[in-house]
């Protein structure tokens, strides 16, 4: 699995002109499943993300992780994130995950995070998202769970 991560201080995505998740300072993260992905995989990226050290501690260096600083959690999911962009002019989506696959490890990164993550939101599979964020540094990390 692939999630770009942002550091933010406010972060919306919404569908059909309606606000469906929501968060304050946090992390708000964009997540594409590939062919080869699993459940295991979905399990480690959520762990990476709750635990990475992103946010300042009280000498301003990047010390404290999203659990630390009790912040919200924003999950999108972006199938975009799988594309090969190596050559050409044109994406290829060959190692991204068919849709069905997509949503089913999605679906489970939904449950396993509202199982052990409290401030946790979701942007929808298939949708039609708008998402809109305040970076803050601007702070972005990608994260690969191979």
């Amino acid at each position: 699995m692939i999630s770009i991560i942002q550091r933010v201080t406010t972060a919306k995505v919404t569908v059909n002109n309606r606000d469906i998740g929501k968060i304050d300072t946090g992390i708000m993260a964009l997540v594409a499943v590939e062919k080869a992905d699993s459940e295991k995989d979905a399990q480690r990226l959520l762990e990476r993300i709750l635990n990475y050290r992103i946010f300042a501690d009280s000498d301003d260096r990047m010390n404290l992780s999203l659990r630390d600083i009790n912040g919200g959690l924003l999950l999108i999911p972006q199938f975009t994130l799988a594309a090969d962009t190596r050559k050409g002019n044109r994406p290829s989506f060959i190692s991204a995950a068919p849709p069905e696959k997509g949503k089913e490890l999605f679906d489970y990164l939904q449950q396993l995070a509202r199982q052990i993550y409290p401030k946790v939101e979701f942007g929808q599979f298939g949708a039609d998202m708008q998402v809109s964020l305040v970076n803050n540094g601007p702070v972005t990390f990608t994260l690969r769970t191979h």
